[in-house]
């Protein structure tokens, strides 16, 4: 009997110690793992404050990357305006510039009409009024054109303005031709005397002057005088072409 109670006692001492001996991991396990749960919530709730932290500084740099566009935006368009504005500008100096050009151009043009000009006519060299020269000009077209009476009229009002003019001389022969074209015979030959008078002898119209003269004369009755006149011619410019053509007048003249 005292032999089974010691072993119950035994065993249950033994049962015991191992209970209790298993008693103190489990505990550790425990809080160990309360540990663990409480560290990994603290880490959840640290690294959900960064996450709320970086959720922020990403909004705020978003925030300032738009700002940055629109600024960004803004100074394109003030740049292409600009740009717009310079070309414009450009475009208007071009403009201007062409104008000026234009105009000194115009002002050269209109000056160098203005100023006299030196001319070649007849074998001699002159300064004329630029004036002077289109007066003579459509003076001589007048008569080139047929209308004695208008060409007559244009080179006496020339002979008026330009008395010393280098086209002088051809004014005054051209003047008993448009005399002789419109038929005022007398009035022909005045010119034409006037223009042997002032003339050089040695002028190449001199003899057709004479020639004209004659004619003149001749249609006017004035035989002797035509003969007097082609005498001239033969005698002062035997070889001129004109001197030729007044033999064949004074053979025909009775």
């Amino acid at each position: 009997m005292n032999t089974l109670r010691l072993g119950a006692l035994l065993l249950a001492l033994a049962t015991g110690g191992a209970a209790q001996a298993q008693l103190f991991p489990d505990n550790e396990a425990r809080k160990a793992i309360v540990d663990l749960r409480v560290a990994t919530e603290q880490q959840h709730k640290v690294q959900a404050d960064l996450n709320k932290d970086l959720a922020e500084q990403i909004a705020v740099l978003k925030r300032s990357l738009l700002e940055l566009n629109s600024q960004l935006e803004a100074l394109r368009s003030d740049l292409a305006k600009q740009r717009g504005a310079n070309e414009q500008l450009a475009r208007d100096v071009s403009e201007l510039q062409r104008r000026q050009k234009d105009i000194s151009q115009a002002v050269d043009d209109r000056m160098r009409r203005l100023e006299p000009q030196k001319v070649s006519f007849d074998g001699r060299e002159f300064i004329a009024d630029p004036d002077e020269k289109r007066q003579y000009d459509e003076a001589f077209s007048l008569l080139r054109g047929g209308d004695f009476a208008a060409a007559a009229a244009a080179l006496n009002g020339f002979l008026t303005r330009w008395p010393h003019s280098g086209y002088g001389n051809a004014a005054r022969f051209w003047l008993g031709n448009a005399l002789y074209g419109k038929r005022d015979l007398k009035e022909s030959i005045t010119a034409f005397r006037n223009f042997i008078a002032v003339a050089p002898p040695e002028h190449a119209r001199v003899p057709e002057a004479l020639l004209a003269i004659a004619n003149s004369q001749s249609e006017a009755k004035d035989t002797k005088g035509a003969r007097a006149t082609l005498g001239e011619l033969l005698k002062k410019y035997p070889e001129s072409e004109a001197a030729q053509a007044g033999k064949e007048r004074l053979a025909a003249l009775k």
